[in-house]
């Protein structure tokens, strides 16, 4: 930290009593130590206090000396803490567990090189109960850690949080490039961070959950620390028309593959193929798709196995091997809402395609749901803000 820390009246703060553990005076005599008193150490929270916030700030400050050291331990954790330019203050970071007792132990050194020592403790407020983290996407199972440039940071708590400024300010996204990106609220379980603009590509990302001791309501404090890494891969975007009947793929803005393809046949809403900004969800070799909304028995009633497919919505939408309509795949829509293409050009693309590529599809009149699947960028960036605790923020260096 550089130059002094500021606020909290910390130099009018109370002294608390020091002990010496002994200096080296010596080399000054009697006379030169005898000059100066013995530096004077404060420290809040006051010494015995009890039910601090978990999220205090410990304050130390040292008066007529310098510190050397200062530690705040407790049972489970320590808390690490930065000092003062002039080493004459210190403060904490991060967060204090529930129901925790901690000793803060400032050693200071007066001008002479006397050393003193002053312990103090204090408690934190107990929890009636915690919260952890249900679900942390992307992850090693589902993308390999190497995901495209739409991928969303996705989390899904156990519990539900109201005091979401305190938890979204305990959630730090690092990149090895510079990243414009907001949290995003969906319910009081589920925060999602995207950024600005796609991610660029070969960016490294660290995910970092500091939740242990992190207030998440009344009574409702966070369980434990959690985090993950992943690698955008390079830059590839896929865009196709129902008006035109084909999908452009391009990969680091230079065209790779030109696939014809045959989507929604519409008529009733739930055959067209959304419009929008779909995100590749999962690569699947074998799905079996039944049609929505009928069952057995019922006129247009199907169930099918169906290869090769990429999921892009939770509609039920994919880009899949569709050999019985190759010969409309180019000309004609007449799926019942996915994007069929010929088993080759399936092969194709699940084997070029990275969890979180970007799958835009224009010309239809239904229009893909922000909450459809990852809809994340249905919403442009003021919209996405509008439900951000702490609003955007670029990420932090990795």
């Amino acid at each position: 930290m550089r130059g002094s820390i500021q606020g909290a009246g910390l130099l009018a703060l109370a002294l608390v009593g020091s002990c010496s553990t002994g200096g080296d005076t010596a080399a000054r005599g009697t006379e030169g130590a005898a000059r100066y008193a013995d530096a004077a150490v404060s420290v809040v929270p006051l010494d015995k206090s009890g039910n601090v916030p978990t999220d205090a700030t410990i304050l130390v400050a040292a008066r007529g000396g310098t510190l050397k050291s200062v530690t705040v331990k407790g049972r489970k954790n320590s808390l690490p803490g930065e000092l003062s330019a002039d080493a004459t203050q210190w403060r904490s970071r991060g967060t204090a567990l529930p129901g925790a007792s901690y000793e803060v132990t400032a050693v200071a050194v007066n001008p002479s090189g006397k050393v003193t020592q002053t312990v103090t403790s204090f408690s934190t407020v107990k929890a009636d109960k915690s919260f952890t983290i249900q679900e942390l996407l992307p992850n090693k199972e589902m993308t390999g850690l190497t995901v495209g440039v739409g991928m969303p940071i996705m989390i899904t708590f156990d519990q539900p949080i109201t005091d979401r400024v305190s938890v979204e300010r305990n959630l730090v996204v690092r990149t090895s490039k510079p990243v414009l990106g907001a949290w995003h609220w969906f319910d009081d379980k589920t925060v999602h961070f995207r950024p600005k603009t796609f991610w660029p590509a070969h960016t490294k990302v660290r995910v970092e959950a500091h939740l242990a001791g992190v207030r998440g309501g009344k009574g409702l404090y966070g369980k434990q620390n959690q985090n993950i890494h992943f690698k955008i891969g390079r830059s590839q975007i896929t865009r196709g028309s129902t008006l035109t009947h084909h999908l452009t793929v391009r990969r680091n803005g230079k065209t790779v593959r030109e696939i014809p393809m045959s989507a929604g046949q519409g008529g009733t809403w739930k055959y067209y193929t959304t419009s929008g900004v779909h995100l590749a969800m999962s690569r699947e070799p074998v799905t079996i798709m039944t049609s929505p909304g009928i069952g057995p028995g019922s006129a247009g009633y199907y169930q099918m196995t169906v290869y090769n497919t990429v999921r892009i919505s939770n509609s039920g939408e994919y880009v899949h091997s569709a050999p019985w309509s190759v010969g409309s795949q180019g000309y004609s829509n007449v799926s019942h809402g996915c994007v069929n293409v010929s088993p080759g050009n399936a092969v194709w693309f699940i084997d070029n395609t990275l969890i979180g590529d970007p799958i835009i599809i224009t010309g239809s009149p239904r229009k893909l749901e922000p909450t459809n699947g990852w809809g994340h960028w249905q919403e442009n960036w003021r919209q996405w803000l509008r439900w951000s605790s702490v609003k955007y923020f670029t990420t932090e260096s990795l």
